[in-house]
């Protein structure tokens, strides 16, 4: 179970590059209840891109649960990248938590994932009926400028198709664009075969 634990505030959105790129006019009352819309717009076009490839685009703060290890010598993180670990927790059935020194612990960030490794031997075995939990803060950045410009433009032009068709409640127009998935494409995690990660 993935948990966000914080939410990027309006201010790091780029609500001014959207508006640029919507070829808003000018003129008008700039505080209005059109700006309020196009953040709910680019809110959901970022939440939607970020599940599309599993990359966090601005940064923020996770926890991360999960019942087994899948190999004994690391173990892949849901998102990225990964910026820092924060904390590793062992939790039994009765909610006892065991804080696990990160000292103990490295992550190695690549393209479609990061993983947790143990600095000597495996990860720590995790009982049966309990949890471990890992903290960490991922994203490109805390500004927009920091994200890669395909997944920006993704990102304004996915906030685009919500925009312009924003009473559409068939399939017909409701689908991901292309041109949003193709510049997706190369960031969607490789699944190798059943259960495998990359």
């Amino acid at each position: 179970m993935l948990i966000n634990e914080t939410q990027t505030a309006n201010l790091a959105l780029p609500i001014e590059a959207f508006k640029a790129h919507l070829c808003l006019g000018r003129g008008f009352d700039e505080v209005s209840l059109q700006t309020e819309m196009l953040v709910h717009y680019v809110r959901a076009a970022i939440a939607a891109v970020e599940g599309r490839c599993a990359k966090i685009l601005l940064e923020r703060r996770f926890t991360y649960r999960t019942q087994f290890w899948a190999q004994d010598a690391f173990y892949t993180l849901p998102v990225a990248p990964v910026r820092s670990l924060e904390s590793l927790h062992l939790i039994d059935r009765s909610g006892v938590r065991q804080l696990l020194s990160v000292d103990l612990y490295r992550i190695e960030v690549g393209l479609h994932g990061t993983r947790l490794y143990m600095g000597q031997g495996g990860l720590p075995p995790i009982s049966k009926d309990a949890v471990a939990e890992v903290a960490f803060k991922a994203g490109y950045g805390s500004a927009w400028s920091q994200v890669p410009s395909d997944l920006a433009q993704a990102t304004l032009l996915l906030a685009t198709h919500f925009y312009e068709y924003r009473h559409e409640v068939t399939l017909t127009f409701g689908c991901m664009p292309f041109g949003v998935t193709s510049l997706l494409e190369r960031y969607r995690p490789m699944r190798l075969g059943a259960g495998a990660q990359s």
